[in-house]
């Protein structure tokens, strides 16, 4: 698929950060210009795919010459030892791409991997795992892509899809009746209004303005499965949803309460990179 413009810049300015416009003096001096080289992407640990055609992306901007060779699908389940990729082309290129492609699709299989992890451990409770808008400059689309590679959704994209009612905006705006009856008036009727509540009494007032959905932050245990009985009893269909340091000890007992939706940044923020290499099988 072909990358968008923001990709485009953020893969530029990651090479133009690693070449500052002087290239790769190793390769330049050490390979001959004339050396190709075939090569393949392979997991050193257990992983979830996803990424791969920002990593073509960066061979492409690197050298026209280069191929890139996907052996795996984005979504699938690795092992130390498996090959997401085939790499050809010459060899200065090549080299000169490696670190970007690496740091690229390392992190993003990390989060993939991440929200398997997340995916898995809510499994059978009815709760959907989903992203924030905690994500990387430039990475937004492909985490939030990686995150439905590992098997977990996407919160909103950014501050025009959805209205969010949080704590500041309820100071400013008056309350949680006030901010939630004037959004409501002014959103679309197929825009969803959100609002973040701490307690019964916010809960109370949320369902009474309008919410079609209310965001329980950090309420835990009984507390948390009292207001979900509560907003049940209130309005059957309103859509709940957890958040606030919810991490993959805590998530099982959050969505065991009758949440709908638990939003986590540790899908993208808190995902640790996985392990990637590539290993050269050189033809001059």
């Amino acid at each position: 698929m072909s990358l968008d413009a923001v990709t485009l810049e953020l893969i530029r300015l990651a090479l133009r950060e690693d070449l500052a416009g002087l290239g790769d003096v190793t390769s330049a001096w050490t390979v001959p210009a004339a050396a190709r080289a075939e090569g393949f992407v392979a997991a050193r640990d257990e992983a979830v795919v996803s990424g791969l055609d920002v990593a073509a992306g960066v061979l492409t901007e690197v050298d026209g010459d280069l191929r890139f060779e996907r052996l795996v699908m984005d979504g699938s389940a690795v092992a130390p030892g498996d090959r997401l990729a085939r790499v050809e082309g010459p060899a200065r290129a090549l080299l000169s791409a490696e670190r970007t492609m690496l740091n690229l699709l390392a992190h993003l299989c990390g989060v993939a991997t991440q929200a398997r992890r997340f995916a898995r451990a809510v499994e059978g409770t009815g709760a959907v795992m989903v992203d924030t808008r905690k994500t990387t400059a430039g990475l937004r689309l492909w985490e939030k892509k990686a995150v439905r590679d590992g098997g977990c959704g996407n919160h909103r994209f950014g501050l025009f899809d959805l209205v969010l009612i949080k704590d500041n905006h309820l100071v400013a705006g008056g309350g949680v009746a006030a901010t939630v009856t004037r959004a409501r008036a002014a959103a679309p009727f197929a825009m969803k209004v959100e609002v973040e509540v701490a307690d019964e009494a916010g809960l109370r007032e949320a369902v009474a303005a309008g919410a079609d959905i209310v965001m329980f932050d950090n309420v835990r245990g009984p507390e948390l499965a009292r207001l979900v009985r509560v907003a049940r009893e209130l309005r059957p269909g309103i859509i709940l949803e957890a958040s606030g340091r919810v991490d993959l000890e805590s998530v099982r007992g959050v969505a065991e309460s009758g949440v709908d939706v638990i939003s986590s940044s540790a899908l993208t923020a808190g995902a640790p990179p996985v392990d990637l290499g590539l290993d050269f099988e050189v033809r001059l």
